[in-house]
């Protein structure tokens, strides 16, 4: 039987996750144009795929049912079959998500949906087995029933019937906004989120929800933070810490070689999926150094120390940009084979490179270090996961096991910390997981956000992280002749155009590091990049900001899609409508009473669009609520004026916890500041800068809350103290 398409054409595809699939007997193709004239041509349905190289359950049914020859010929005899990477194409994915999670109630990884041959699904889900099993039906029969249904025109036009009314649901779901703009919600909608959260906070294993799996959420640990900084109330930071603690001593964060896995499969935090994602990696620092801050207690500094380790050696090319997954699966170590042999003659597992046994520890450590090292993460003869392994989680305190061993506390810190290093470099011995390579601009804009935080907190030199990533995105993706910044990049293949996520993430990265770092170059790129976004993805008749850019209907590669996707809520990453309109807000002090540019006013419009929604729902709203929050409360900035910061500046700044706030570096003499203007095309010194002048040609600082400012200090904790009496 002739089949529509004739060859497997991922091999022409850049993606790690694509580039897995180009061996399939499946004839893959990517989604464009071409497919679908394929499928209109031959008059067959398209089966779409999505999914990303860290996916367990995307790896299961690769091997399952996409490997298997006889699956392969029923999905080219009767479709054309289509994959997708989400990490590339996110406008494709939340379209689809959105009808999955509208029809099914539940949604994730792989997606797997049966469409029109215009790209309209009509049955859509996630895994399928090959065969059915435990009420879930199986993919052969799904496929072979799908087939023959489109086969009979009656059940074919309701095929087609169900797909427009999919189709148009979705767009309600995603398009619709009010016809009038409500009222921004008021300073009060802090308060009102973080008593929602309390009332899901899990009070014995901290997180929220009473069982597994728990994610970690570092937006809504951020607004507990910033709320607390506001109302004092204990119970709002106990949450928060209560998270972060367990976060810190389960077995998502890792032990031995620093970062998190993606989110813990239970109530406890034991066992995770363990893959690990730059957005996690970039997201959970910062709140951690938050909790730092208002705490004091080094455990959190600690943690967002080593996970910047980890990024730095394991995700950071060698121009400084950063790459986006680690795999959850590697072959495993050779102590774990029964009959040896090589390495590639053994399928990979979950949790393989992370997981230890007794034996393991012994094999790397003498006593007394091997016995306290299996005491303080709870390595046992039974494990906590499969096989018999375990994953390292803290179970034993260094006050127990200081009284176990007859050593004091400074003793135990010490043997655990080069017994880490020795399990470190014999863990490195192993087979590693697999690495998905890559660089997607808008995560990187979030991990030069969080090392633009650690410069602050921890350490200045980690602004250079940031910098250097900035530069090489800079230099790979950003268009400025076009104004343009495109989607990804690995090895040389740049692949656009970005999305709305791409720019608000990387121009906020770009904000963060101007005011870590002082340098022109960095505010002048984040205002390029906010100026793209008005102008490319803010709908002024709607009031909102869509993903796609508004220049074109279709994607990148002309291929139509039915619904503009738009992104409000929080998830593993923050709502990048959030995150846009925060932007705007604190960039508006930058750019003055330029009538090209009323930032402010979009950013009022969002969010007086979405107001009902963020009302409804502050904690799926977590970044558009702190957006109404700061345009109600008018928002912190702390100018200061001078070309270097005294030492003792930085250890107030790194001290002190000040949520939200702008700091606005400008140089002492007029002309630097007029050569400032015109890098940014301004006419006028803006109201930032304006009249904030040296005193004695000293570094100055001027501290501003609310709509009210400090005088001008030569001291910053003086200025700190205005700051925190007119709270």
């Amino acid at each position: 039987m002739s089949t529509p398409t004739d060859r497997n054409r991922l091999t022409e595809e850049a993606s790690p996750y694509l580039q897995a699939h180009a061996d399939n007997p499946v004839n893959w193709q990517p989604w464009d144009d071409r497919a679908f004239e394929i499928a209109k041509e031959h008059d067959v349905p398209v089966f779409v795929s999505i999914g990303y190289s860290a996916c367990h359950w995307c790896h299961v049914m690769e091997e399952e049912s996409f490997s298997d020859p006889s699956v392969a010929r029923l999905l080219n005899e009767s479709f054309v079959p289509i994959k997708i990477d989400r990490e590339e194409r996110p406008d494709v994915d939340s379209v689809f998500m959105t009808i999955c999670q509208l029809v099914t109630g539940g949604g994730g990884w792989p997606l797997s949906a049966w469409c029109t041959p215009e790209g309209d699904p009509f049955y859509i889900g996630t895994y399928f087995p090959t065969e059915s099993t435990h009420g879930r039906p199986g993919f052969t029969q799904l496929c072979e029933r799908i087939a023959d249904s489109w086969n009979d025109p009656d059940q074919r036009a309701e095929m087609k019937t169900r797909a427009d009314q999919w189709r148009k649901a979705a767009r309600d779901r995603v398009e619709s906004v009010p016809e009038q703009p409500g009222e921004s919600p008021g300073s009060e909608i802090l308060e009102e989120a973080a008593t929602a959260a309390i009332r899901g906070y899990d009070e014995k294993h901290g997180g929220f929800g009473s069982d597994g799996p728990k994610f970690p959420l570092p937006g809504r640990i951020e607004m507990l933070c910033r709320a607390y900084a506001v109302s004092g109330r204990d119970e709002i930071l106990e949450a928060a810490t209560g998270t972060l603690d367990a976060m810190a001593a389960g077995g998502m964060y890792d032990h031995v070689g620093g970062g998190f896995h993606r989110y813990a499969t239970d109530r406890s935090w034991t066992i995770p999926h363990f893959e690990k994602m730059l957005y996690d990696n970039a997201e959970l620092p910062r709140v951690y150094l938050r909790a730092f801050q208002q705490t004091g207690d080094p455990t959190y500094a600690r943690v967002a120390r080593e996970t910047f380790a980890f990024v730095e050696q394991e995700l950071m090319n060698d121009r400084g940009g950063f790459y986006g997954t680690l795999d959850a699966r590697s072959v495993p170590p050779q102590s774990r084979r029964a009959a040896g042999g090589p390495a590639d003659a053994l399928e990979p597992e979950e949790g393989a490179f992370y997981t230890w046994t007794p034996d393991e520890v012994d094999t790397v450590l003498e006593d007394p270090d091997a016995s306290i090292v299996r005491d303080r993460y709870g390595i046992s003869r039974g494990g906590n996961f499969e096989g018999g392994t375990t994953v390292p989680t803290i179970s034993t305190s260094m006050d127990d096991l200081a009284d176990e061993y007859g050593l004091d506390r400074t003793s135990i810190g010490e043997r655990l910390m080069d017994a880490r290093a020795a399990l470190y470099e014999a863990r490195e011995e192993r087979p590693r997981p697999a690495r998905d390579e890559k660089i997607i601009a808008g995560w990187n804009g979030r991990m030069i956000s969080a090392f633009a935080a650690g410069a602050q907190v921890l350490d200045p030199s980690l602004a250079e992280r940031a910098e250097s990533a900035i530069e090489f995105l800079r230099e790979t993706l950003w268009d400025a002749d076009e104004n343009r910044l495109d989607r990804r990049i690995i090895d040389g293949d740049r692949e656009g155009p970005g999305y709305l996520g791409d720019y608000a993430y990387l121009a906020r990265g770009a904000f963060d590091t101007y005011q870590i770092t002082g340098e022109i170059a960095h505010l002048e790129f984040a205002i390029d990049l906010a100026d793209r976004i008005v102008s490319a993805f803010y709908d002024e008749e709607a009031g909102t900001m869509y993903t796609t850019p508004a220049e074109t209907e279709t994607d990148a590669d002309g291929s139509r899609l039915s619904v503009r996707p738009r992104d409000l809520t929080d998830r593993s990453l923050p709502s990048n409508v959030g995150i846009a309109a925060g932007l705007l807000a604190d960039l508006e002090g930058f750019v003055g009473s330029d009538s090209e540019r009323p930032y402010r006013t979009i950013a009022e419009r969002v969010v007086e669009t979405h107001a009902d929604r963020i009302r409804a729902s502050p904690l799926e709203h977590v970044s558009l609520a702190l957006v109404a929050d700061r345009l109600e409360r008018g928002g912190t900035e702390i100018v200061v004026v001078g070309p270097d910061l005294p030492s003792d500046w930085w250890e107030t700044l790194s001290e002190t916890s000040l949520p939200g706030a702008v700091v606005a570096p400008r140089p002492t003499d007029d002309e630097r500041l007029d050569e400032w203007c015109d890098r940014l095309g301004l006419s006028e010194v803006p109201p930032v800068w304006a009249g904030r002048d040296a005193i004695d040609g000293e570094p100055t600082v001027y501290a501003c809350r609310g709509f009210a400012c400090s005088p001008p200090e030569t001291d910053l904790d003086d200025a700190i103290e205005w700051l925190q009496a007119n709270a």
